[in-house]
Order: C-alpha cells, then structure tokens, then sequence
C-alpha cells in the first residue's frame, strides 16, 4: 500500500503541522543524522508519523524549531520512538528539547517479553507481520535530492512506529504502561544530566591500577579532551585516542620524542596538541596531594561472581512474575555498584542507579539476600 508522505521544508509549514499535532495523543517521531567526523551529530531527516501519514521534515531548510519544541514537552502528546538514545541527542541538539512523555517500543516490546533490544525490522517483522527492506541508514542524509529509496525507507519508519505503537498499548497493564513511560523519562534524564568532564577519569580503562598522583593527570587529560571535543565537534579519539590515555598518566612524558612514542599516539596529536599535553601534564602532576583524586575500587573478584548471579535471580524470579524480559531488570553495572559499596562483609548501600519501580520491588529484597550471605560460615 503507497505511503501517504508531506514534506514540510519551511517554517510556516513546520508551525502549522505542530498545532496540529499537539491536538493528537500521540506522535511517532525518528531521525536519520549523519556523525561520522563530528562529536554532535547532524540531522538530515526528521520523521513524524500520525498513524495515518509520513511527515518528513527537512532540517536544512528550517530555522525556527520553536513549535517543535513546545510539542516535543507538551505533557499531553505521547511521543513514540524506538532504541532513542541518538534520536535524543539529534532533537536535543536541533531544538534544545528533549520529547516528553516518551515511549520507546523497544522498551515496550521487552516489558511484553517479545525480545529484549530488539532492532526495528525484526519488532515490525514480529508485531505487523511486515519484512521491511534493508536500510538505508549508512547513507548520506545530507545529500539533496535524497533518493527515492531513501525517502521510502524513512517514511516507512514513520508510518510503522506509529502501527507497532497502536498494536502494542493496549497489551501493556496500566502498571508496565506506566514503567514504559517512567524508563522513558529516565532516558530523557541521563542526557539532561551532563556529566562533569573531570569525573570522566573514574570511567577510563585501567584507572583503578593509577596511584592518586597518576589519576590526578588521568583527571585532567580525560577532562581536557573532552571539552576539545565538543569546542572542536570531532569524536573524542581525533583528540586523543582512548588507549593513550592511561599511558599518559602512568609515564607522564616530559618531551614531544616521549610523548610521541606513547601507544596509540596519532602523530597528528603530537604535531597539533603536543606542547599542550605535555605543559597539562606538568600542571596536574605538581598538584599537591591534598588535591589528588582518591583512588578508584579495585574491580570486584572472580569470587564475588556467585553472589553476582544471586543477586541476578532476584531479577529474572520477578520478571518470571511479571512476564517480562529478564534484561529489563537489574543492569549488570548497577548490581556490580551495590557490591561493590560493601563487598565482602558488607554493610550495603542501594545504588542511585536503583531507581523507580525497581527500587520499591526489588531493593529491599536485594540488601537481604547480601545480609544473609554474610551471616553464611
């Protein structure tokens, strides 16, 4: 069946489309961006789906993203999206808001224990029954005129991610319809929580193995590329490479002849940033130690696997209540950050990570098993 597509490329257009849709209940919304030499990524398409029609919006010819913005938070329209993370970042980027309420389906397809994480085609392969041709996302969406192939791919996206949508809401309970929402909004906070760059160093391969001196210069140099990055937009590893960075703070090289023998080290850095990195070096390396970083906890033991998969069963006996997909539970970080606050004996303290739904269910019952694998001889 032929796809109903309107094309929106001026503002008065976009303006007049969005009065619209804050009337509805829900919007599909997906995007098609291009990042491959770019730390932000670029948008080449945006796609709004009614469950009727394909909206395509051409962000190259649009300058007030106002109206978009003011129905992207508008309370009162769902937004319906699939695996966002990038999609996020795209509408952050263009409009300076974030869609809320949102719904992801592949949230939805998990919380329905259709799948966990499972990629667009195969969830409408799985809920309409539809084989949709390969995609075109590796293409250029900058490009103008876009193909017609890719035109038809990315309205397709629009129209099914409202049918999946329509298909899927009235399987969800009252409760997990409002998990989806609560796990959709959780989303939207993590990218509204910027992370301070001078916290970065505590996520760095190998940080742990750095006394507090090192991890004083791995501080700085993790802080330092972060900010070129996005002053430069380049990817993270055009200003340094991600396996340089450790090196860098064990060895602390005090000549460009060191530095550039550092692993990983693109002559391209030595020649731009040498003297730059070596000066920063120098500066954090002289820190007095009452401004040294702490150190960073050892990762947990190989014997601490077993109360790792204790702690998992938690999980998976209420997702088996639940008839839920396990995945959706306990992430593996968070249980790994509960240990990690106590481990061996304890006491133990719930993560921030723990959020929501899965702090009231399954808090209380994850602290016991720990304290009664404590009082084991």
């Amino acid at each position: 069946m032929a796809i109903d597509i309107h094309w929106i490329r001026d503002d008065a257009s976009l303006a007049e489309h969005c009065a619209h849709w804050q009337t509805l209940p829900y919007i599909a919304v997906d995007t098609e961006f291009m990042r491959v030499d770019t730390f932000y990524p670029i948008a080449g398409l945006l796609q709004v789906g009614d469950g009727k029609s394909a909206y395509l919006i051409d962000p190259l010819t649009i300058s007030q993203w106002q109206p978009l913005s003011d129905l992207l938070e508008s309370p009162a329209v769902i937004k319906v999206v699939h695996a966002c993370s990038e999609d996020l970042e795209v509408l952050l980027r263009l409009t300076g808001s974030l869609p809320v309420p949102l719904f992801d389906t592949q949230l939805a397809a998990a919380y329905l224990n259709l799948g966990f994480s499972m990629g667009y085609s195969r969830l409408v392969n799985e809920v309409l029954g539809l084989e949709l041709p390969k995609g075109e996302t590796r293409s250029d969406w900058l490009q103008r005129p876009l193909s017609d192939t890719q035109i038809s791919y990315a309205a397709e996206d629009a129209v099914h991610l409202a049918e999946v949508f329509e298909k899927l809401r009235p399987q969800l309970s009252a409760e997990k319809y409002a998990w989806v929402l609560e796990d959709g909004a959780e989303l939207v906070a993590q990218l509204r929580r910027e992370t301070d760059p001078y916290e970065l160093y505590r996520d760095a391969k190998l940080a742990w193995k750095l006394s507090r001196a090192q991890l004083a210069v791995l501080r700085e140099l993790c802080a330092w590329r972060e900010r070129e990055a996005r002053a430069r937009n380049v990817p993270r590893n055009r200003i340094v490479r991600e396996q340089s960075l450790w090196p860098l703070a064990k060895t602390q090289p005090n000549n460009l002849q060191t530095l550039a023998k550092i692993e990983d080290m693109h002559p391209r850095t030595v020649r731009q940033d040498g003297e730059l990195l070596l000066e920063l070096i120098q500066r954090s390396a002289s820190l007095p130690p009452e401004q040294w970083p702490e150190a960073l906890p050892e990762p947990l033991p190989i014997d601490a696997s077993a109360v790792l998969k204790q702690l998992r069963a938690i999980g998976q006996a209420e997702a088996e209540r639940l008839g839920m997909a396990p995945e959706l539970m306990l992430r593996k970080k968070t249980l790994e950050a509960l240990l990690k606050s106590g481990y061996p004996n304890g006491p133990y303290q719930l993560p921030d990570s723990l959020r929501g739904w899965r702090r009231e269910r399954m808090g209380q019952a994850l602290l016991d098993s720990l304290a009664n694998t404590g009082e084991q001889p």
